[in-house]
């Protein structure tokens, strides 16, 4: 720009002087000074012309501090540490060249550094290096060259170190879990070494009979987990596009880059490699405690923006005519129900990990504060915030004042909740799962859905029919009948059927509810026809515990009783 205009300044005052000078007008002449002068000012100011440019060269390096004769840690369980530095190169300068020559910008050099080290993390063999930290902000451990060595006592020498220090002189750090990091580009870091920070996990241990119990080794199962998110289970990354480039990812929500299902997954394999079966939780809402008027229905947490890559869609509903979880300060109670085709991406994801599955239906209630639903419990004018399933009942509880209980109107209720959907409503088109029986969101429908979408997924070992419903079980018919013992007991032939001889059917009964149901003086044993069902294959037990930690005091015999 200081050239055009310069030029153009000096041919206007040279044209006033008028004359030649060497064959040469005065505007000729002022038009060549102007242009110079011009040329240095644009080549200061924009880096124009050939004059060589340096970038990124720096004079020092600051490392993180490594203290020689510091104590190694000692850690159980999960924990994060910063480690010590215990080997280092010398810092690398590469350089990058362009433009010079012929080109139309000027030679730039860009120079960069790199370093390789190696971080002690803690004594003894460890399980893992979960997620990684660079001076406080998580970072992706497959964007560093990151080598990992548990802290066997035969784990051999680094081939970097190896490389650097000659053959025979690197030593191979057994006994102390550490990893190594090789050629770590720093411009990312300002031109310095990030201080590092490492979640590291190691089995705990403890002794019972003299015997040392590896309590990750010792895990043979777990329950999945909350059982809500409308991608949770997904394999498949998926996000909401709210507008041109506003997008927001709805299951990558980690360093890994990985979908959160298949990163939960491999932390599951790596920390209890002795499990072999999951409990696969998936959710659906009711939202009355009274069972004649409870709608058992899938919900979504929103209903403008629908998953890029995988549409929510359940038992045929579309996101647009679903009913929205309910919201408090805004903000959702719960995830929305799984979509039906993350479900058998996590069926078929932990079946090929090995995984034993047992589909495991969930229903969540989702009553808010002043809801204006009578209590069935008692005589307030709303129901418990949130409440339990296990207290779905009568519109009249057993032992209130106008309950049906122990009459044919009970039934009818008990009816009423597990509706009249059949199995052959429900058929597989397009690898999904559509329902055409009755308009009606009631428990027959949610199990036989999730029977259909597993067979569909291809089998699960097992499947549970339900879960702690205490107060529905416990309602009695006419001449002392349970009506919803019998209702489980139908739906667990229907299961069958769909789902084969080779699945495990259950039921989930409350650790309070599986023996026997006891009222005014008399005892029922209410679930004995359904476990001896002949499609029962197992007595179900929920029993949540607090976990009972032991006492590590040594007592005077040296056992440590630890109790699961």
């Amino acid at each position: 720009m200081a050239t055009i205009l310069l030029s153009a300044a000096g041919a206007a005052l040279g044209a006033g002087f008028g004359g030649t000078v060497l064959g040469l007008s005065g505007a000729v002449i002022g038009r060549a000074i102007g242009a110079t002068l011009g040329r240095v000012i644009d080549q200061r100011l924009m880096g124009a012309g050939s004059e060589a440019i340096e970038v990124g060269r720096i004079d020092r390096f600051r490392l993180m501090g490594a203290s020689e004769g510091s104590a190694v840690p000692q850690l159980w369980g999960r924990m994060r540490v910063a480690g010590q530095v215990i080997w280092a190169t010398e810092f690398q300068e590469n350089t990058r060249r362009s433009g010079g020559k012929g080109a139309p910008r000027p030679r730039t050099t860009q120079y960069s550094y790199s370093v390789s080290l190696a971080v002690a993390l803690c004594e003894g063999e460890i399980t893992r290096v979960g997620r990684v930290w660079a001076d406080g902000l998580e970072v992706a451990p497959t964007s560093l060259n990151l080598r990992i060595y548990n802290g066997s006592e035969t784990q051999l020498p680094d081939p970097k170190i190896s490389a650097v220090e000659g053959a025979g002189m690197a030593p191979a750090y057994r006994g102390i879990a550490y990893v190594v990091i090789e050629d770590l580009e720093l411009s990312g870091f300002g031109n310095r070494v990030p201080q590092f920070t490492f979640e590291v996990v190691r089995p705990a241990q403890g002794a019972f009979a003299d015997d040392v119990v590896d309590l990750p080794r010792a895990v043979r199962g777990v329950a999945l987990v909350p059982g809500t998110g409308e991608y949770a289970l997904a394999t498949t990354a998926v996000h909401y596009s709210r507008g041109p480039g506003v997008n927001r990812s709805a299951n990558v929500n980690s360093a890994s880059g990985r979908t959160d299902f298949a990163t939960s997954i491999d932390q599951l394999r790596a920390e209890l490699p002795n499990c072999g079966s999951v409990s696969l939780v998936v959710s659906w809402f009711g939202d009355d405690l009274r069972c004649s008027v409870c709608n058992v229905q899938p919900k979504v947490e929103q209903t403008i923006y629908d998953g890029i890559g995988m549409p929510w869609r359940v038992s045929g509903l579309a996101r647009s005519l679903a009913v929205e979880v309910p919201r408090l300060d805004d903000k959702s109670v719960y995830g929305g129900s799984p979509a039906d085709r993350s479900v058998i991406e996590a069926i078929q994801a932990l079946r090929s990990e090995g995984q034993d599955v047992m589909f495991y239906p969930f229903i969540l209630m989702d009553q808010l504060p002043f809801n204006g639903l009578p209590d069935p419990a008692s005589d307030a004018f709303d129901q418990p915030v949130l409440p339990w399933r296990g207290r779905i009942t009568l519109a009249k509880a057993p032992g209130q004042a106008g309950s049906t209980d122990r009459t044919a109107a009970a039934e009818a209720e008990v009816a009423a909740f597990f509706g009249t959907a059949q199995p052959a409503h429900f058929s597989i088109v397009s690898g999904a799962v559509q329902y055409s029986g009755p308009v009606e969101w009631k428990y027959r429908r949610f199990v036989l859905h999730y029977a259909k979408l597993c067979a569909v997924a291809g089998g699960v070992e097992a499947f549970c029919i339900g879960s702690e419903m205490r107060g529905l079980t416990s309602i009695r018919g006419a001449g002392d009948s349970f009506p919803a013992v019998q209702a489980l007991r139908q739906l667990a032939a229907d299961v069958r059927g769909i789902l084969g001889p080779l699945t495990k059917i259950s039921y989930a009964a409350d650790w309070t509810e599986y023996f026997g149901y006891q009222t005014g003086g008399d005892v029922y044993f209410h679930l004995d026809p359904l476990w001896a069902d002949p499609n029962i294959d197992f007595i179900g037990i929920d029993n949540s515990v607090p976990p009972v930690l032991p006492d590590l005091t040594p007592p005077n015999h040296g056992v440590y009783p630890i109790v699961f």
